[in-house]
């Protein structure tokens, strides 16, 4: 396996742990494809900038935008990543555990501070951050826990209150319900005061029951477009349903907030988003495109929720450092309920 430009790899069968001031365990990838690509491997640890910090990492979350850097797509999406090879050979995203280091220019955190947030590839034993993408975990959650947090919470939040201005009281459709960010946007409806209605397969209906959602729709047996009930709000992050569907499932001046891009093809992913944006302007309903932005705020936000009760993450199942490509195609079969984390390190 090739050297990169932020690590030195170095091939192998090596475990999780082994002694060496330089050298880590890390998830590294030297290519594009399917959780084949996944590879345990010892590599230097990564450099610190004046604004960053270093993190010994605990868990790390695993959600749909580290499978979207594995695959590299959409394709237009290695134009950032890297053309023909990951730029960044580690993996993940969201990541919770101790400052073990932090950049000159860092002012907010010190060593030994239990953090979470969003990391430069963090299914590795150490990982760096922006001070500005990192909170301080929430002290009664577990690093498990924490991890399942910040990509998926952070977007519902942001697609809730941000994009989709959720009134008390309001109407509120969320299809892929029992999944990352469904999960959590669930319970952040709920929390904001809306009459939520989650959309899922049957075996996961009693999970969105739990998370606090007043109308489970089974995608299975029943369509949440038949015209028997229109919504204030859509958030659609389930990828496949189209923006006449939606429509047709919404008031009249009603707001449909479109994300996912697993199944908006594979040069931009993002073909119904496009849509939204240009049919917008010629409709009385608002038709919203949305990315999350990762930012400590929102981190602080949420964690103000969870501390109040409000909120808490689900963690379906957690899987080793070493089976990361095993965690991988766990969350591809769609069996997932909430969140897949992969645990790193005990803390010490």
């Amino acid at each position: 396996m090739a050297s990169t430009r932020n690590h030195k790899v170095q091939a192998g069968n090596t475990q999780p742990g082994t002694p060496d001031a330089d050298l880590m365990s890390a998830i590294v990838r030297d290519r594009y494809g399917d959780a084949s690509v996944l590879q345990l491997a010892r590599i230097s640890l990564p450099p610190v900038k004046d604004n960053e910090v270093l993190v010994r990492v605990h868990a790390a979350g695993l959600d749909r935008g580290t499978w979207h850097l594995m695959a590299g797509r959409p394709y237009v999406a290695r134009l950032f990543l890297g053309l023909r090879r990951p730029r960044n050979p580690v993996s993940g995203l969201d990541l919770a555990g101790t400052v073990a280091a932090v950049g000159s220019a860092v002012t907010r955190f010190k060593v030994g501070q239990e953090v979470f947030g969003f990391g430069n590839g963090s299914f590795a034993e150490y990982a760096t951050a922006r001070e500005s993408k990192l909170a301080l975990k929430p002290a009664g959650l577990s690093f498990e826990q924490a991890a399942a947090v910040p990509v998926s919470a952070v977007t519902a939040l942001q697609a809730l209150r941000d994009v989709g201005r959720v009134q008390s009281g309001a109407k509120v459709l969320i299809t892929g319900a029992s999944g990352g960010v469904g999960s959590y946007a669930v319970q952040l409806a709920v929390a904001f005061g809306a009459d939520v209605t989650g959309v899922c397969t049957t075996s996961k209906m009693d999970f969105v029951r739990s998370l606090g959602a007043g109308q489970v729709i089974d995608y299975t047996r029943d369509d949440f477009a038949d015209g028997s009930r229109q919504y204030d709000l859509i958030l659609d992050f389930a990828g496949n349903p189209s923006l006449s569907r939606l429509r047709s499932a919404l008031t009249a001046t009603g707001t449909a907030v479109v994300g996912g891009g697993e199944y908006g093809g594979n040069l931009t992913g993002m073909g119904r988003q496009l849509g939204a944006v240009v049919l917008s302007p010629f409709v009385s309903q608002r038709l919203r495109m949305f990315a999350a932005r990762e930012r400590a705020a929102d981190l602080d936000q949420i964690t103000e929720l969870i501390d109040a009760g409000k909120v808490m993450p689900s963690v379906d199942r957690t899987f080793s450092l070493a089976q990361a490509a095993e965690a991988m195609r766990y969350l591809e079969a769609g069996r997932v309920r909430g969140k897949v984390v992969i645990t790193v390190s005990a803390q010490q």
